[in-house]
């Protein structure tokens, strides 16, 4: 059999405390344990003891029982648990001990639910920006009756039950006074009215889905990845609220050319031996179209050359990145004959590898 603590110890005051020390204890610990706030193990038991004790400790009669014979005279006088309700109900002491009846006001306007469309761009566009054009389908406030959801016309009534507040007050009496829990109206779900003559298009909801047409605006510089926010293209609001947002999700195709690291662009460019020996003056693709690149005698593989500002734009700036040129010189692998002769000759000529 579990032990009863002592009441004075469940509050944390002393045997001599006033009326308005428990109160003050009281105050404190309620809060500290009520379910509604804390989600501890345990916590529920403790408000169950904190609730008993200043039931007790807060009438002067049941106090000078308790004083004179503990737990033993509260169990054997008039004021027994059961008649007395230690059990109150934790909503009903918590709401009544702090003024705070469980209050919700009327619904005011609620903004709409974001919408997600994913957007795939060339690495150009991703480069140079680009204005896009994107279909979706989206909650709009219903063209007849304009999201109020009554026959267009007609005008919803005020609710009968909460007589417009969109609230239900209920007073009660306790051992600590009266007082009053609000809750929202479940008739009119906290709208205050209610729709008698529904609208036959959206059938009440005041809400209809509609394929629209958004044109999105990518900024130069994006990223693979990048989300952009659309303000106001979203599903409509409620009650007034604004629209939600659009977020896009850019994916930026692979390009068959180019690959790109940060904002500058990479691109491999392939010569031969006899090139790589001799130097050459070459062509090579870049975002803004060909360009005249020089390859100098003796070129190594792996040799890189870089193109001042042809590479990406940077996010939010007029300043671009590079492209990268990486040399590759490749062997060839099958030779004619006349090729292999030249080769021979060559190598001949060149006589062994020198370490420079």
């Amino acid at each position: 059999m579990t032990t009863k603590r002592d009441y004075y110890e469940v509050l944390g005051v002393e045997r001599n405390a006033s009326e308005d020390d428990i109160k003050k204890a009281f105050r404190k610990k309620a809060f500290e344990y009520h379910p509604d706030h804390n989600r501890d193990d345990g916590a529920t038991e403790k408000f169950k003891e904190l609730n008993e004790a200043y039931q007790v400790l807060s009438d002067s009669e049941k106090r000078s029982v308790y004083d004179r014979y503990g737990h033993a005279g509260m169990e054997q006088s008039p004021f027994g648990q059961s008649a007395n309700g230690f059990d109150f109900g934790f909503g009903d002491i918590f709401e009544a001990f702090f003024g705070g009846a469980t209050s919700q006001s009327r619904q005011g306007p609620e903004k709409g639910a974001p919408l997600q469309h994913s957007l795939t761009i060339t690495l150009e566009e991703a480069a140079f920006g680009a204005a896009k054009e994107i279909t979706l389908t989206r909650v709009e406030n219903c063209a007849d009756c304009q999201g109020l959801g009554s026959k267009p016309g007609t005008q919803p009534s005020r609710c009968p039950q909460c007589h417009g507040t969109g609230q239900i007050r209920r007073t009660q009496s306790s051992v600590f006074g009266r007082f009053t829990n609000i809750s929202t109206c479940p008739q009119c779900r906290g709208e205050g009215s209610v729709i008698t003559d529904p609208c036959p298009k959206c059938r009440g909801t005041g809400k209809e889905r509609q394929q629209r047409t958004v044109t999105v605006k990518v900024p130069p510089g994006v990223a693979d990845g990048t989300q952009m926010r659309i303000r106001g293209e979203g599903n409509a609001g409620s009650r007034g609220g604004p629209a939600g947002d659009l977020y896009v999700n850019l994916e930026v195709r692979e390009h068959e050319v180019f690959k790109r690291a940060g904002d500058n662009i990479l691109y491999e460019l392939e010569i031969n031996v006899a090139q790589a020996a001799l130097g050459l003056e070459t062509t090579v693709p870049t975002l803004d179209g060909d360009t005249r690149l020089k390859i100098p005698a003796g070129c190594q593989s792996g040799a890189v050359f870089r193109l001042k500002n042809r590479g990406i734009q940077h996010l939010n700036e007029r300043s671009r990145g590079d492209q990268l040129v990486t040399v590759k010189v490749f062997t060839p692998e099958s030779l004619t004959k006349e090729q292999k002769q030249l080769f021979e000759k060559l190598a001949e000529s060149l006589g062994p590898g020198k370490k420079k």
